[in-house]
């Protein structure tokens, strides 16, 4: 699910020229991803989000994790995220050359094990707040 998250929030960035989502809550069934955004995203929006999700899915890039000091990821990535007592070296995870960034999560080693990414719903709030939810479908749930 965080490989899934990760080219979400790469094509929101892509698309719409926003940062990566500031809050995100991932499960096997269902998750979401929360965004600063101006407005809701239109039906023809919503299916564009996941056709490039599912785009890059399918290309099977390689997941892979590096380490970088604190001090040269503060340099390249947003670290607001990061736990203020967070060790000095950060784990990098790249998904090929489409997305790079700092995380903890569990990964799968390449995107075609991820399965379809199915976008499920998005609503926007008087704060400014763009939340889409979505899910996977693995090969296995066919079973």
């Amino acid at each position: 699910m965080h490989t899934a998250e990760h080219i979400l929030n790469k094509t929101m960035v892509n698309l719409f020229g926003i940062e990566r989502a500031f809050s995100s809550h991932l499960e096997r069934k269902k998750s979401k991803c929360d965004y600063k955004f101006d407005r809701s995203l239109t039906l023809d929006e919503e299916k564009m989000v996941e056709n490039h999700v599912n785009e890059q899915l399918k290309r099977h890039l390689p997941v892979e994790e590096h380490w970088l000091s604190k001090s040269d990821a503060g340099k390249k990535f947003n670290i607001r995220r990061l736990p203020e007592d967070a060790e000095e070296e950060i784990r990098i995870v790249t998904i090929g050359e489409f997305d790079a960034c700092p995380c903890i999560g569990a990964h799968v080693k390449n995107t075609s094990e991820v399965g379809q990414f199915i976008f499920g719903s998005s609503s926007f709030d008087n704060n400014g707040v763009l939340r889409i939810r979505f899910k996977l479908k693995r090969p296995e749930d066919d079973n």
